[in-house]
């Protein structure tokens, strides 16, 4: 059993190891030339794989809910980069419906080259800034390593739905954060980090 097979495991999906393994070996391949990430080993890929991993269980907990109303859960991710975590979260939940949003356009390329070779049905991509998107209701909204956290998390609450959720990823905890959060805590390799989650109050 690889590696990415048992990680895949511990976070509750069966029977996406071997697409995250397919994938790992496209962002490695494109990494090379076109700077998806400052990740250059294996190693290294694997752990930015196993941080993307974190967000799963929040978002299969979200989709559960959402699917008693007989609508997907439809998420974005802002600044999708080489997909971590947004092609990772849809390898392992094809019943979600996620956006990625990234304005520079060889690594939308990239993106779009992921949904298409390792068919995540599930993923559009948009070559866009955020301000140009159109949509502001999203019942999730996500982002990993892009923006400031706290503008982040300002931001994000204008993209998403009244009872929406809005989720960051944080390295070294923040006490200057400007709107109410629930941290989870977990560590990859020995390293703290928390999923830093915001609700929009509903009216």
């Amino acid at each position: 059993m690889t590696l990415r097979v048992k990680m895949v495991e511990s976070f509750g999906v069966t029977d996406r190891g071997e697409k995250l393994n397919a994938f790992v070996e496209l962002f490695a391949k494109w990494n090379k030339s076109i700077n998806l990430s400052a990740a250059r080993t294996i190693p290294e890929i694997d752990f930015h794989i196993e941080d993307s991993l974190h967000i799963v269980p929040l978002l299969r907990s979200l989709s559960e809910t959402q699917s008693s109303s007989g609508n997907a859960l439809r998420v974005v991710d802002v600044g999708s980069g080489g997909g971590l975590p947004v092609v990772v979260a849809a390898i392992c939940l094809p019943s979600v419906s996620f956006t990625a949003i990234e304005p520079v356009h060889k690594k939308h390329a990239f993106l779009r080259t992921a949904a298409r070779e390792l068919s995540i049905s599930n993923l559009e991509p948009f070559a866009q800034r955020i301000e140009e998107h159109p949509d502001r209701d999203y019942d999730v909204a996500s982002s990993r390593a892009t923006f400031d956290l706290d503008a982040w998390l300002t931001l994000a609450l204008t993209l998403v739905v009244p009872g929406g959720t809005v989720v960051g990823f944080e390295a070294v905890e923040r006490t200057d954060l400007s709107v109410p959060v629930e941290r989870r805590s977990y560590s990859v390799d020995g390293k703290g980090r928390s999923l830093v989650v915001a609700k929009k109050p509903a009216p």
